[in-house]
């Protein structure tokens, strides 16, 4: 087994090696001088079964071509499987075609991606489902959730908590942490004008004197998490804390966040902090690297994944 990674979050490859117990690939990932890509794998890959830590997050293009050129390396090098390990899946949110003469990128990088030479897709918390189906190669998706449940657990919540959707197409996944924690569940019904923008309309559930705990997979530009937490309390929450799987996290998001209503935010590690992000009295993080370790060990010994998130 061997494990490479590029430059997208390294601290994160370097913790799922820690965790196997594997040491990480000798590669060299550089630019040229007018920004191309390079790529030299300095060790013996043929026959290896190769597994490519590389998150899609921001500079999205840089570090998808980064993957493409990584896989292709491997490839000519003669390995013998190659798994594309990708905590944060980049355009997941154009997964379908939202208006006339748009495109459905998520398909395009799904294609972009195979053809490239990876064998089998990991990745945590795809935005829609349904992108799995967009590979013809195996894809498995890992859930945050359990992660999230035992931070959840750690903390000293009020007895009367509660899960909160921050929106109606997140319902799925607030009902399963209802479920974990045997709690109940409300949503925010809001309306969207624009993207990047969004009007808290109304509440479905009874908040009052709650602990009120936000659930999301993306965190982009905030306000759709700080309108809800703000609607909330306005209802008679108690407090607000929020759980998002990928801290995306753009603009001035994380001024957004510092100045909200949320008492904390809590993301994972599937993409590398910001010096922004880590200096926030209000943003937490909780790492995903034992879940991508153990997930990757039972991938390469053949055994269930699923299991992971039962």
């Amino acid at each position: 087994m061997k494990l490479i990674c590029g430059n997208s979050n390294s601290a994160l490859a370097e913790a799922i090696a820690a965790h196997m117990q594997v040491p990480l690939a000798q590669c060299n990932v550089r630019r040229f001088a007018d920004e191309e890509v390079f790529v030299e794998i300095q060790e013996n890959v043929r026959g290896d079964d190769v597994y490519v830590i590389q998150s899609t997050s921001y500079p999205a293009n840089d570090n998808l071509m980064e993957l493409l050129v990584l896989i292709d390396a491997l490839r000519r090098s003669s390995s013998g499987r190659i798994t594309a390990v990708i905590p944060y899946f980049g355009y997941a949110r154009q997964d379908r075609k939202s208006s006339p003469r748009t495109p459905i990128t998520a398909k395009l990088v799904a294609n972009m991606i195979t053809q490239a030479g990876a064998d089998r897709v990991l990745t945590m918390d795809l935005h829609a489902g349904q992108i799995q189906g967009f590979f013809d190669i195996p894809t498995d998706n890992l859930y945050a959730l359990p992660e999230i449940g035992k931070d959840i657990q750690k903390q000293k919540f009020r007895d009367n908590i509660m899960a909160v959707s921050p929106d109606v197409g997140g319902v799925v996944r607030a009902r399963a942490l209802a479920k974990r924690l045997s709690t109940g569940l409300a949503i925010v019904d809001k309306r969207r004008d624009k993207p990047g923008s969004s009007e808290v309309m109304n509440i479905i559930g009874d908040v009052s004197d709650k602990s009120c705990l936000l659930v999301d997979d993306i965190i982009d530009s905030g306000g759709t998490i700080c309108n809800a937490a703000t609607a909330l309390l306005e209802k008679g929450a108690a407090e607000v804390f929020a759980y998002i799987s990928h801290g995306v996290l753009s603009g001035k998001a994380v001024d957004r966040i510092n100045s909200s209503d949320l008492t904390s935010l809590v993301i994972t590690d599937s993409i590398c902090a910001t010096e922004a992000v880590t200096k926030s009295s209000k943003i937490r993080t909780i790492s995903v690297a034992p879940m991508f370790a153990q997930a990757i060990t039972r991938i390469a010994n053949g055994e269930s994944v699923s299991i992971l998130f039962e």
